[in-house]
């Protein structure tokens, strides 16, 4: 399937947006997922050649049920084309129409390659020729905006900083709030004006009016425009209903009221739905804005879209990194909090993985590119945070279905109220009912209902993202809910993944300091790994002069001679081979033995950590009730079990293949409650059938291959375990 994104500019009606994506997902061929938040509409569709006509069919759809919406295609930046990107800000733009005629009218202007207007961030974007004077450009757009919106303000790139943008958005947003504040507290003054001082009835009446024009003129104007476009039953027609026919029934300061209510109820939402956006834009502040690619010996400001893989990049303090890539040059500190929450910098060198999105602190990095931008860490986070609400946890598809029927029936059912008692009970009067009617009507608006359940998903996606975990989905962070049983594999999710030195065992006649240094100075020419924990044990620089000779033997380990003594490293078969008597050792790592002239000096023991948290993961889950804990490993019994023991994990089983762990899991599945749910937590490539298998399948992200982030529902950026009882919290 061919995915698109279409952009629903103006769209405010959670519940006109369920209805759209209920009749788009009605067409042909069509799978669509709306975004309410981020006014996206996702489709999938089976063709390229089948685009345009859907999309046509869309844009009627929309239209149908929201004139006012502007319908627009998602943009994608072609990197080989030769454009000059540009963004123009149009403070004080509100309103959709005017947008879609200045689009219209910018995009065709000479050297113009692309023009859109995105009516909810107020930003114009722009492709331009690079031959195109771009001051005479300049005085063209402005001339167009001010002609179809005189009062909006035309703030170009190069005069303003982001933060000024951002800024000047908030501040917009603010003076909208500052409006609705305002209509309260003047139609609230008139109100008690009215209720306080005991006027006759026809000035009474004027006050109330008066009140009601200011604070719910605007409610009834919407509700006349639904009814002209067919879209009677919406929560400003009942509204307007019940208020109206208060002042009917002679309940004036009830009509005013009511409407007194709605708007305080309405602006307690759009602060809320700002607050929300805001903290997802915060995340969006990790977007890179340039790269500074190397050409030659000349530094070019880029894209960082126009950057390929193996091109070498520099970053300088201060500057994010703008792609995926390995160090070449330079030692820093880098701040890895926008990807994985960690306030603490993590240090840098030569031979270092960085990923984009990571911020330089001090010294000066080069780095080789290893993944495109689209590949990218930075850019696969913004992905997964803003199309998450697309997948829509049951509760969400329960309401938005709910109130399609919900209206309807509710109107029908306040004109049974208000008719069908004053004719069947006796001494009932029409009056007495028809205010009850309306009454019901008041309580039963449907809008703050449809939009407080994906509004509390967003809310709780936008606070994982903070804390390094990404949720792929509503669904995913509704389903946390349920835990039942968590499923862990060993290596690099409870354990580092890591071989590390864990225990220095020398004989009587040997300190620990002088077995690491012998074990340290035979092993400084291998790259095996047992050689790197040894060394890395040693933490001291290898004199190489001293090694006089040196030998490794296939299958038992070294031979070096290392300051005049023979150095023998190696397993217990390289002992025997030399007729030394060595002591057996009963443990779970590799045994690493060590001799010096003839004589046994003491054996080094070899291990994969358990990491620093898993045993609170662990605690963690218990405590929330998680029933089952299960380890699944391709490790021995022997040390499955006890790492099993050591951190309290309820079953183990060990000795498996990713066949055999997917087997492990349909098992489990068996055994689960109706409502019950499996999480698999994993980190390798062998766990990616797994991970698409469980009910929801968490990846760790940091280090973790990129077949089980993709296969994941959730990704823990940190590789912590812990993390998880975090996310179901």
């Amino acid at each position: 399937m061919l995915k698109k994104e279409v952009i629903l500019e103006g769209l405010d009606c959670a519940n006109c947006a369920a209805k759209i994506e209920e009749e788009v997902n009605k067409l042909n061929g069509v799978k669509a997922y709306m975004n309410f938040m981020n006014k996206t509409l996702t489709l999938e569709i089976e063709s390229e050649q089948e685009y345009k006509n859907i999309l046509q069919q869309v844009k009627t759809i929309v239209h149908k049920h929201e004139p006012d919406v502007v319908v627009k295609e998602k943009s994608v930046n072609k990197s080989n084309k030769k454009v000059n990107k540009s963004i123009v800000i149009l403070e004080g733009l509100g309103c959709a129409n005017c947008a879609a005629k200045i689009e219209k009218e910018i995009s065709g202007l000479e050297g113009v390659e692309f023009a859109a207007v995105d009516f909810v961030s107020k930003k114009l974007t722009l492709e331009i020729s690079p031959k195109v004077n771009r001051s005479e450009l300049n005085e063209k757009i402005e001339a167009i905006v001010k002609k179809i919106e005189p009062d909006v303000k035309v703030i170009f790139e190069e005069n303003t900083s982001k933060a000024n943008v951002k800024e000047n958005n908030e501040e917009e947003e603010e003076g909208v709030n500052k409006k609705e504040i305002i209509r309260l507290v003047v139609g609230g003054a008139i109100f008690a004006v009215g209720i306080i001082f005991n006027f006759q009835n026809w000035l009474e009446l004027t006050l109330f009016i008066i009140s009601y024009i200011i604070v719910g003129g605007e409610v009834v104007l919407r509700a006349i425009k639904g009814i002209a476009r067919g879209q009677v039953f919406s929560e400003h027609f009942l509204m307007s209903i019940a208020t109206i026919g208060a002042f009917f029934i002679g309940e004036y300061p009830e009509g005013v009221a009511v409407m007194l209510f709605y708007l305080v109820g309405e602006l307690f939402q759009d602060i809320a739905v700002g607050h929300s956006r805001k903290s997802i834009s915060a995340l969006m502040d990790i977007r890179p804005d340039y790269a500074n690619l190397k050409v030659g010996d000349e530094i070019r400001k880029v894209s960082p879209e126009e950057v390929n893989i193996g091109d070498i990049i520099i970053v300088k303090p201060g500057e994010k990194v703008p792609l995926d890539g390995k160090v070449i040059e330079g030692n820093s500190m880098v701040d890895t909090a926008a990807l994985t929450g960690e306030s603490v910098p993590r240090e840098v060198g030569p031979g270092d993985d960085v990923l984009s999105g990571f911020i330089n602190k001090n010294g000066v990095l080069t780095i080789e590119v290893t993944k495109d931008y689209g590949d990218s860490t930075v850019s696969k986070i913004l992905d997964l945070v803003q199309n998450a609400s697309s997948r829509k946890a049951p509760t969400e598809k329960f309401i938005t279905k709910f109130a399609r029927f919900y209206t309807p029936i509710v109107v029908f059912g306040a004109l049974a109220l208000a008719i069908i008692p004053p004719l069947v009970i006796p001494g009932a009067t029409f009056s007495t009912w028809i205010y009850r009617a309306l009454v019901f009507l008041v309580i039963s608006c449907p809008c703050a209902l449809v939009i407080s359940i994906p509004l509390g998903f967003f809310g709780g996606i936008g606070g994982a993202a903070k804390r390094g975990i990404l949720v792929k989905g509503s669904n995913y962070l509704d389903a946390l809910n349920n835990v039942e049983t968590v499923v862990f594999d060993k290596t690099g999710t409870l354990t580092k993944g890591v071989f590390e030195v864990v225990s220095i065992n020398p004989q009587s006649d040997f300190t620990k300091e002088e077995l690491i240094e012998y074990a340290a100075y035979a092993e400084s020419h291998s790259s095996h790994p047992i050689a790197l924990s040894i060394l890395k044990a040693y933490n001291k620089d290898v004199d190489i002069t001293k090694i006089e000779d040196y030998e490794e033997i296939a299958g038992h380990g070294i031979r070096a001679k290392v300051g005049g003594k023979e150095i023998l490293v190696g397993n217990s078969k390289l002992m025997n081979k030399e007729n030394i008597k060595y002591q057996e050792v009963e443990t779970l790592g590799t045994v690493v033995h060590v001799a010096v002239d003839k004589k046994y000096a003491g054996n080094i023991v070899i291990s994969d950590a358990v990491k620093e948290d898993s045993a609170d993961a662990i605690k963690g889950l218990k405590a929330l009730g998680v029933r089952n804990i299960v380890m699944l490993t391709g490790d021995s019994k022997a040390v499955g079990e006890k790492i099993a023991t050591q951190l309290g994990i309820d079953e183990v089983y060990t000795e498996l293949l990713p066949t055999d762990k997917v087997e492990k899991i349909e098992a489990l599945e068996a055994k689960k409650s109706h409502k019950g749910k499996i999480v698999f937590v994993g980190d390798g490539i062998n766990d990616a059938p797994v991970l698409a298998r469980a009910d929801i399948g968490v990846a760790m992200g940091g280090l973790g291959s990129d077949a089980a982030i993709e296969a994941a529902d959730i990704v823990i950026m940190t590789d912590e375990p812990s993390k998880i009882v975090t996310a179901i919290k």
